[in-house]
């Protein structure tokens, strides 16, 4: 996940933070120095201008810049972004492998995640959202008769189920799963060789979503991942086993 803010910038907003009084280049040059972060009047200037510009610092006359309630939050949320990227990293050695249980390990993590935002989106969704949803299996549809590649609405329609949640932390969670290039193609290659359908669990779960009956969501959305891990199950056994298996694509579909 992109951090809003660089290394120097964050030391330097949490430097403006923790003073009680307006600080100046010449200071947090200083106190930058303290951290082992060797850099010029010049450069800090620079920063400042530029947390000034976006809101996160202001002047107070000529003693120096104090922290907003922006520049608060952009130190929370940077923060924040820094654990996610921590735990991705972490998700990242166990996740890109080849092995059958590390695929298992994705979807079981997937099931804890998505009945609780499918959920919350039955509970929360507007008519707009809804119709999105709609637009994007309408779109999948039309990709599968067309014989193209359906990851990427895969990804799209569980993106929004999860934004339609209206829980930032279980959003981010799955976006961490759903980016690693370790789900969707792989999903779509296991489908195609178990001949698995795909569309009528969306479909499910959208009629539950639309209806807001949470428990049916969130009923639809553990089927449609038990079946994946089915679907991944038999192909293992099937194909994996025999030596045929070409997983080199990575997972995105789903």
């Amino acid at each position: 996940m992109k951090q809003i803010l660089d290394d120097k910038e964050l030391i330097v907003l949490e430097c403006i933070a923790s003073s009680e009084e307006p600080i100046g280049s010449w200071l947090l040059v200083e106190l930058l120095e303290e951290r082992s972060v060797n850099t010029s009047s010049a450069t800090i200037g620079r920063i400042l201008n530029r947390l000034e510009r976006v809101g996160y610092v202001e002047k107070e006359s000529v003693k120096g810049r104090v922290i907003t309630q922006k520049g608060l939050e952009a130190i929370r949320n940077a923060k924040t972004i820094e654990k996610i990227n921590f735990h991705k990293n972490e998700l990242d050695k166990m996740i890109n492998t080849k092995v059958l249980e590390d695929f298992i390990m994705v979807l079981q993590a997937r099931k804890a995640i998505e009945r609780e935002t499918a959920r919350l989106a039955a509970q929360h969704s507007t008519d707009q959202e809804i119709e999105y949803m709609a637009s994007i299996l309408r779109r999948q549809e039309d990709h599968f008769t067309n014989h193209s590649s359906i990851a990427q609405d895969d990804i799209d329609f569980h993106k929004a189920i999860a934004k339609a949640s209206r829980n930032t932390v279980l959003e981010s969670l799955y976006t961490i799963i759903s980016t690693m290039g370790q789900q969707s193609k792989l999903f779509e290659h296991v489908r195609t060789q178990v001949k698995s359908p795909y569309s009528k669990s969306h479909r499910d779960i959208l009629n539950a979503i639309k209806n807001h009956d949470a428990d049916e969501a969130e009923r639809c959305m553990i089927q449609h991942t038990e079946n994946l891990i089915q679907d991944v199950t038999m192909y293992w056994d099937e194909y994996a086993i025999e030596g045929h298996a070409n997983i080199d694509g990575g997972r995105q579909n789903e």
